[in-house]
């Protein structure tokens, strides 16, 4: 592995939420010789040799990818290293899988950390097969994007967590493990051997190490099942904002629904609400599954336009801070010229959800409550838009399956996911305040998606998770990094500031 120290001091995510103060940046870079496997595997002697410096100068260590989130779980004072260029993707044979496995070679897919999800999409389509489902950004790194919890809204499927099925993670200089399931074995002795690693069976471990946000060790590799490749049939439409919509909204229930397909459930399906134009209904998202044919055309996104599975930070960074008075025309003007509705738009995963850029300078906060609570939620964002408002933005609502990632934010059994997008400013962070202040206030379980914006203390986390899930967190990382120093080294300030760098005797 080649490692180019870019003398970089100071480093902004790509929202440019805040500034940090680093004592480097290292690109990192995978040799190139005639074996994937060896390269992969010199990569893994280079990260050792890194953390065992970091060890020895008491550095901290922090891997970043696509350099999405918007909160400082992803941030150090140390040494950031720039993973984006180890993007290698690795064949899964059916030597290298469990005889118990219940599936094939064929439903697998590893990829070293640094691969895009795009480039994941890209290449498993040359293979026919597709991801389950993504986030709309899809720029992440399949390690930054599984590390932070990040989801779509296939609600019968989960966020990225729940195809995640083996980790490779470099816990130490001397050591680093092939994670999964003992109760789904995937890997065989043979593919934990190539890689040299040690191979951990442990539900509680794998679970706890799914959303662990770069403080369980360095990520390297992440094994992920896929799909036959398929293709969405999309539709966004505007509904009347009925009892109708509300109970569908809640229930899930698509018996006699006025969505495109009738009763059909869909794949993914999800809401977005412009307080100002509530009026004229709702922008309702709802895709279908369908089998592949190469007999479709091709969603047309143009330079700057946003494509059909773009969620609303890709276009309300346009927005501009306004008077209050003038905050309804604005996000009206652009919402209505921008999130246009659309009817049978076909395409792959990859084309359908296939953003890898930012539109401006956005404020992006999301909260996951259980669907029993969302019209609660909802109605409490309308009034505090009249007493603590105007905000400048969109709400949207996506729906999620829950995780068993023990931090994983999507812990109802069906979560929604309801995101606030707005303009960067002081008025729309008191207004995100106020929200989650009177969620607690009115006893309405919620959680934070650990890379937007977000409050949290040591109490609020534990009200979140519960005292038992936070600690099972704390033993999981205690237990399988071993090293204090080592966890030392992966440990950041807002994780300190939440009581999670806690070194077990």
């Amino acid at each position: 592995m080649r490692i180019h120290p870019t003398n970089q001091r100071k480093w902004k995510p790509r929202h440019e939420t805040f500034e940090q103060g680093i004592e480097n940046l290292y690109d990192l870079v995978n040799d190139e010789t005639d074996s994937i496997v060896d390269d992969y595997n010199s990569t893994t002697v280079g990260i050792q040799k890194i953390i065992a410096e970091a060890v020895q100068k008491k550095r901290h260590l922090r891997a970043i990818g696509g350099e999405w989130s918007f909160t400082k779980i992803s941030a150090t004072d140390g040494i950031l290293l720039n993973t984006k260029l180890l993007n290698l993707t690795i064949k899964i044979t059916p030597s290298s899988v469990q005889a118990s496995y219940p599936k094939t070679a064929d439903d697998l897919f590893f990829c070293q950390c640094g691969v895009s999800v795009q480039e994941i999409s890209d290449r498993l389509r040359k293979r026919k097969r597709s991801l389950m489902t993504s986030g709309a950004s899809n720029g992440q790194t399949i390690a930054g994007a599984l590390s932070t919890g990040t989801h779509g809204s296939a609600f019968d499927v989960g966020s990225i967590s729940n195809f995640v099925v083996g980790l490779h993670i470099i816990v130490s200089p001397t050591r680093h493990v092939w994670l999964e399931k003992k109760s789904y074995p995937v890997a065989s002795t043979s593919f934990v051997r190539k890689i040299n690693a040690e191979l951990v069976q442990d539900d509680e471990l794998f679970n706890a190490a799914l959303v662990s946000f770069g403080s369980f060790g360095f990520i390297h590799g992440v094994m992920i099942e896929t799909v036959p490749l398929f293709l969405y049939e999309c539709y966004r439409e505007r509904m009347l904002i009925d009892d109708a919509l509300l109970t569908l909204m809640t229930t899930l229930d698509f018996t006699d629904s006025a969505l495109p397909c009738g009763n059909e459930r869909p794949y993914h399906f999800q809401a977005l609400l412009n307080l100002y134009d509530m009026d004229n209904g709702a922008y309702m998202t709802s895709m279908y599954k369908r089998p592949y044919t190469d007999k479709y055309t091709p969603p047309e996104i143009t330079l700057g336009a946003i494509g059909p599975g773009d969620d609303a930070p890709s276009f309300i960074g346009k927005l501009t801070e306004g008077l209050p008075s003038l905050v309804p025309a604005i996000v009206n003007a652009l919402t209505n010229s921008t999130y246009k509705p659309f009817s049978k738009v076909m395409g792959t995963h990859g084309e359908i959800f296939s953003n890898t850029d930012i539109h401006g300078k956005v404020l992006s906060t999301a909260i996951g409550v259980d669907v029993s609570n969302v019209l609660r939620v909802k109605d409490i964002i309308l009034d505090l838009n009249e007493t603590n408002g105007p905000f400048t933005g969109v709400v949207a609502f996506r729906y999620v399956k829950g995780t068993d990632a023990v931090l994983g934010f999507t812990r109802f059994p069906t979560t929604c996911v309801i995101e606030l997008d707005g303009i960067f400013s002081n008025r729309t962070i008191t207004f995100c305040e106020a929200l989650w202040d009177t969620l607690e206030t009115e006893s309405i379980p919620f959680t934070f998606h650990w890379g937007k914006i977000l409050k949290l203390t040591k109490d609020r986390l534990r009200m979140m998770y519960s005292d038992t899930n936070v600690d099972r967190w704390i033993a999981a990382r205690n237990k399988l990094m071993q090293d204090a120093d080592c966890m030392r080294v992966f440990t950041n300030d807002m994780m300190t500031e939440l009581g999670l760098n806690t070194v077990l005797t």
